[in-house]
């Protein structure tokens, strides 16, 4: 015998499915034309619902980029999954963050946000959409660690998450400026050793090391040839 859902629950299903076609087009729109260029109309007839409905999610077309940005990131938490359990405890916790970290291909969805974000000015910084997407994970994170460690203490695990996740921000800057922000092998390796020193920093403190390749700022002057300033015409 078929069940009907209360109205309340299938109100809710349907805003949340709205939610998600939303994203899902936006996502389309920022692959095939490798740019946020598009409108809130192109989005709605992509998405097949009314520019009503896109406004009842989204405040704008940038919260929309910036929900797509940190779907694109949250493999990091997507890979805790993997990650055993370990004791409670500060060491633990980072213990666990550094091999989801490790062990998730963020080099893969920052090249494409670069490739469709832009470089955002003269100077190569990370993007606000993609800093943003940065804080959205460290919120998720946060979530995920607690739910595997109710027993920790709540301020200490996001004071952990927080300093991690706004290092992959200056992580992200300085890899961009070493590599272009391009997926090669090079660039791989040289995320890899920055993630390294990000761990490694948070685990030991911020005693200044020796001047490397991952330590030296990006000259003001530095944009990548291969990712030229876009603009974006984002409201609709």
């Amino acid at each position: 015998m078929l069940t009907t859902l209360p109205v309340e629950d299938r109100r809710k299903a349907l805003k949340s499915r709205h939610r998600q076609e939303i994203v899902a087009a936006a996502a389309a729109l920022m692959d095939e034309r490798q740019a946020t260029d598009f409108t809130v109309d192109e989005l709605a007839q992509r998405a097949d619902v009314s520019r009503r409905t896109v406004f009842n999610h989204f405040a704008s077309v940038n919260d929309i980029v910036s929900e797509v940005c940190s779907d694109i990131l949250s493999a990091a938490v997507a890979s805790l999954t993997a990650v055993p359990t370990s004791d409670v405890g500060r060491p633990a916790v980072l213990d666990e963050i550094a091999e989801a970290f490790r062990n998730a291909d963020l080099v893969a969805p920052m090249a494409y946000l670069n490739r469709v974000l832009g470089d955002g000015g003269p100077a190569v910084t990370a993007h606000p959409m993609a800093l943003r997407a940065f804080t959205e994970l460290s919120e998720r994170l946060s979530a995920v660690m607690l739910s595997r460690h109710p027993e920790a203490d709540k301020l200490s695990v996001h004071l952990l998450v927080g300093a991690l996740t706004s290092g992959l921000g200056v992580l992200y800057h300085h890899w961009h400026c070493a590599t272009g922000a391009v997926d090669t092998p090079q660039s791989r390796r040289s995320w890899a050793t920055m993630l390294d020193q990000l761990l490694d920093t948070v685990r030991s403190g911020h005693a200044a090391g020796p001047a490397g390749q991952a330590g030296q700022p990006c000259p003001s002057s530095v944009v990548s040839s291969n990712h030229p300033s876009k603009g974006q015409t984002l409201n609709g």
